[in-house]
């Protein structure tokens, strides 16, 4: 399509949600493109910010590449706008000027009279609605693209690569069998036979921010706001939970209220922690993390994939930043520590963002070949963000969340 507008003398804007990501997308363009894709995000200097600024705007046809911002990029005349990963929220502001992304570029498609392509594995399920509504396109990539061999005829054919295998751990069961242990015995098992093989694994841990949910260990019980049956959230500086929405608290439980057991389990944060266990139970691996926190002085999200592309590391530890997109070819096994994590927090799309986090870090594994696997960790085995997203299946998920907006009013049978 970019190809199609810079041949017809047009420009095309391509987003992607993280900056991070910006530099292995740009890197594909530019080898097909070369000069004429530019990228332009915060984390460049000032004068190179200015020239791809000034180069955007100086009437000739490219190919601006970047985050949010680059949708404000000066091109005369844009015939192409892509959205990457449409669901993603990085394309929400929430600081002035306020704005959604992927409302402005609907906007700015009208205006140039452009082609917006909105791209996604996990659909935004507001989105997926509308289109089902509004005559747009919808182009269904059915199996992952596999490399091009030659077939039993001599003719060249492309083997799809099969999505990894996902298992689902519920780790109350864990418990009961004695391992107390936040990695399960099947996740350490496939971690050994990955490490065995010089194959790569990533270890996700699903957080939003500080906020943290206290759940009973033992039989999965999540400690709730007695008035508005949400999560209470644990704050360690005056040792409560409260509702982040009515404003009660309580101290925080010793002791699960349903079954009794002293098990009780803080999740939500702790990258940190998951790394230092990591290299406890495998002393010989080499293990990198890679959240907010890593990105300090000369550390760049550039530098941490030059590690994992050069296999400087065997062990990923990492937040939502290496879920988006990322194209590893040496990692053959995710492991999710807790997928309940964002289920139980008070936000209406709590099951969404779970299951599209879920699938997302699913799809790092096995992008190569054949034979990824995938060990989901979660006290909540049979809720359907969790099994829908083991079994690849975005179509059952839709439909039951879609099914819940209606009941309750939510988005989009209303507006918030």
């Amino acid at each position: 399509a970019a190809a199609t507008c810079l041949a017809g003398g047009r420009s095309a804007l391509v987003l992607v949600p993280e900056i991070g990501l910006s530099s292995q997308i740009a890197s594909r363009f530019r080898s097909r493109f070369g000069e004429q894709a530019l990228i332009l995000h915060s984390a460049l200097t000032d004068r190179e910010r200015a020239a791809n600024w000034q180069r955007a705007g100086a009437g000739e046809p490219v190919v601006v590449i970047g985050p949010r911002s680059a949708l404000f990029a000066p091109s005369r005349d844009v015939g192409l706008i892509v959205l990457d990963e449409e669901h993603d929220t990085s394309y929400k502001q929430d600081s002035i000027p306020r704005y959604h992304a992927r409302a402005v570029a609907e906007q700015l498609a009208s205006a140039h009279h452009a082609l917006l392509i909105l791209g996604s594995a996990t659909p935004d399920v507001e989105t997926y609605y509308r289109s089902a509504r509004s005559g747009w396109s919808r182009i269904d990539l059915r199996e992952r693209v596999g490399q091009r061999v030659v077939g039993d005829d001599g003719q060249m054919v492309a083997r799809p690569i099969a999505l990894p295998t996902t298992e689902i751990v519920d780790m109350r069961a864990e418990l009961r069998a004695g391992n107390p242990s936040i990695f399960s015995r099947r996740l350490l098992e496939i971690m050994h036979e990955r490490l065995a093989r010089q194959e790569q694994v990533i270890l996700f841990l699903n957080r939003r921010g500080m906020s943290t949910i206290v759940q009973c260990r033992s039989c999965g019980t999540v400690t709730q706001c007695p008035y508005c049956d949400i999560p209470l959230v644990f704050h360690r500086t005056v040792g409560r939970v409260i509702c982040h929405r009515c404003g009660y608290r309580q101290p925080a439980p010793h002791r699960c209220s349903e079954c009794g057991s002293d098990a009780i389990g803080y999740f939500g944060t702790g990258t940190q922690r998951i790394e230092s266990e990591i290299q406890q139970v495998m002393p010989d691996a080499r293990v990198l993390r890679w959240d907010q926190d890593a990105l300090r002085g000369d550390v760049t999200h550039e530098t941490l994939m030059r590690r994992v592309l050069t296999h400087e590391v065997d062990i990923v530890v990492g937040t939502q930043m290496v879920a988006k997109g990322l194209d590893f070819p040496d990692v053959t096994a995710v492991g999710v520590i807790n997928a309940d994590t964002y289920l139980y927090l008070p936000d209406i799309r709590a099951a969404e963002r779970t299951f599209q986090m879920l699938a997302q870090v699913a799809g790092r594994a096995g992008r190569r070949a054949s034979g990824g696997e995938v060990v989901l960790q979660t006290y909540s085995p049979a809720h359907y963000a969790i099994t829908t997203a083991a079994a690849h299946d975005y179509g059952a998920f839709y439909r039951e969340e879609i099914a819940f907006r209606s009941r309750h009013g939510y988005p989009p049978f209303k507006r918030l």
